[in-house]
């Protein structure tokens, strides 16, 4: 495994996890990261440990916003 590729995998994750894409919303944001973080691990990049690590991450930066996600206004 390339360290150099998987140290900027994972900058430019944490980056997106605080700077996110203009216009994006809280769960196209979130599944952005989760996208990234599965294809660091498809890549060989993370191992399974890691990639748990990084979706703990986005869902505790984000779990007030994604538990009301479908649930409407009512929900919260």
């Amino acid at each position: 495994m390339n360290d150099d590729r998987k140290k900027a995998a994972i900058d430019t994750w944490y980056k997106l996890l605080r700077e996110p894409d203009a216009g994006m919303d809280c769960e196209e944001h979130y599944d952005k990261l989760l996208k990234a973080a599965d294809d660091m691990e498809g890549a060989g990049l993370i191992d399974n440990a890691e990639w748990r690590e990084l979706v703990r991450e986005a869902r505790g930066a984000f779990s007030p916003e994604i538990e009301g996600v479908g649930r409407g206004l009512l929900g919260r």
